[in-house]
């Protein structure tokens, strides 16, 4: 699973992905302070 964090006007919202393509994809449309994460259980 791959979560989004991003952190934009004092708000912070996460988005989950279950491949790294969606992931990656969306990581560079979207707009502020991005964190991408592999979560791995």
């Amino acid at each position: 699973m791959w979560i989004i964090t991003v952190h934009l006007n004092n708000n912070i919202k996460m988005f989950e992905f279950d491949t790294e393509k969606e992931a990656t994809t969306a990581f560079k449309r979207i707009q502020g302070h991005k964190i991408l994460t592999e979560v791995i259980y």
